[in-house]
């Protein structure tokens, strides 16, 4: 097990520092569909999706039904839960290459409050774990063992604008420490820690459709606006993950018994392209200098070969969710993207069950591409309970992943 450790620290240091590669990686051509040009950004972990329901949809989750986890997704969604169960929980653990090691995982707790009919409040705690690492010096000898750890904590508050619009707001906190007292390259190593705010758009309408009930489900998110961070005493500061979050969900109820939700997510990094320019050569690239909002504003126009690489950083995702009787559900998903941003391709598919107060949701990833995915072979299910008006157990979310 040491040895795969001692390649998480040395990938964690590479992005810690900030000194992975700036070079296009040609795959063969001269065209901009031909070279690896990874966006890369700090304190990834805020982008890990938590839940096995929107697991097992490929990651989409923007403009689903509202649930306890709405928070990661869209926390505008959390004012729309049904008012029978104003007060919901989420417990997740999720184990992360479990292919490879056994003490990396993702731990999320996340709860909300119906305050009244126009308002909702939601909080979150998500843990990042990388397992426990054994620094050496260059003869091998032991230095220090270490527990490398991310969290991040998160409130949100919702609210109505309309009868079918409302509007969020997260504030959250993040800490990052990967390889804290360590010396890269003659700089000491310290935390990483910053603020950021997700703002959050929901638009909902329920229409007849002839003989059929039909839901809409729009959403908008920007996530993760906040200060670039170091991981040393360096001028050189690097973006979190800000992203820009489009999804829309049509349900349609055949009858009492059988609904059906197709959901499609689109997002894209509102964070620089990677680029190798260095007009004032100061030994760091123009990219790296951006501040947030020029790195946000320009990030639809900075891709080194134009447009069409512009294009092949939005991600998509796609799910199908089947509802039989509200009490059992079958879900299957697609996530895209392009070879050139990451090549991330898999389908998922997912279960869910209902009875009474108490219910289960599981999904499962399979891979598409070559490249391996952190949860390839891991099967993932979340605990569920609601929780009513007068503090007993309904059916909101609480999760495990394994």
């Amino acid at each position: 097990m040491r040895i795969s450790l001692r390649l998480t620290v040395l990938i964690a240091v590479v992005i810690l520092v900030g000194n992975a590669s700036r070079a296009q990686i040609s795959l063969g051509g001269d065209t901009g569909d031909e070279y690896l040009n990874t966006v890369t950004t700090a304190v990834p972990f805020l982008r890990i999706a938590p839940d096995a329901r929107s697991g097992g949809l490929a990651d989409a989750g923007i403009a689903i039904s509202p649930d306890a986890n709405s928070i990661f997704w869209n926390a505008s969604k959390a004012v729309f839960i049904d008012e029978k169960h104003p007060y919901g929980l989420s417990m997740t653990y999720t184990p992360w290459l479990s292919n490879l090691v056994d003490d990396i995982y993702l731990a999320y707790l996340t709860g909300y409050w119906k305050v009244d009919e126009l308002s909702a409040l939601s909080t979150s705690l998500r843990y990042f774990s990388l397992g426990s690492i054994t620094f050496t010096d260059a003869s091998g000898n032991v230095l220090q063992d270490f527990r490398p750890n991310e969290f991040a904590f998160d409130v949100a508050y919702s609210r109505k604008l309309a009868d079918n619009l409302s509007a969020g707001l997260t504030l959250k906190y993040l800490f990052s420490n990967l390889a804290t007292d360590q010396v890269v390259n003659g700089v000491q190593v310290t935390p990483a820690m910053g603020v950021a705010a997700d703002i959050s758009l929901f638009y909902t309408s329920k229409f007849d459709t002839g003989d059929k009930d039909s839901e809409l489900g729009l959403g908008l998110v920007i996530s993760n606006v906040g200060n670039k961070v170091t991981y040393t005493s360096s001028v050189e500061k690097d973006f979190i993950p800000t992203n820009l979050g489009l999804g829309a969900a049509y349900s349609v109820n055949f009858d009492q018994f059988n609904k059906l939700t197709l959901a499609l997510d689109v997002n894209k990094l509102l964070v620089p392209t990677p680029d190798t320019t260095d007009t004032d050569n100061d030994g760091i690239p123009n990219f790296k200098e951006e501040t947030m909002i020029s790195g946000m504003l320009g990030s639809f126009s900075d891709a080194p070969n134009g447009f069409s690489e512009e294009l092949h950083e939005f991600m998509i995702s796609t799910g199908l969710e089947y509802w039989y009787d509200d009490k059992f559900a079958v879900r299957t998903g697609y996530f895209y993207e392009h070879p050139t941003k990451g090549d991330r391709q898999y389908f998922t598919v997912g279960l869910g069950l209902r009875y009474n107060v108490f219910g289960l949701d599981f999904s499962y990833l399979v891979p598409t591409s070559n490249n391996q995915n952190p949860l390839d072979n891991t099967l993932r299910f979340t605990l569920i309970f609601n929780l009513d008006a007068l503090g007993t157990s309904g059916a909101e979310e609480s999760g495990s992943d394994s």
